[in-house]
């Protein structure tokens, strides 16, 4: 019983850690990695930054 409640509480505070993130392509996203290290880019990371902050392109509407 401990052990789910250990599963449980853990997969909890990781859900609400992952929707505190900005929305790929906003402002705040563009900002977020403005001042992430360049080398701790991913090459999607990359490859959207220039596109939706270099280029201004705008993210989809889901």
């Amino acid at each position: 019983m401990k052990n789910i409640l250990i599963i449980l509480t853990a997969s909890i505070a990781v859900l609400t850690l992952a929707a505190c993130e900005p929305k790929r392509g906003s402002e705040a996203w563009c900002k977020k990695m403005d001042e992430t290290p360049k080398g701790d880019w991913s090459f999607k990371d990359a490859g959207d930054y220039t596109k939706y902050c270099v280029l201004n392109q705008k993210p989809e509407e889901n």
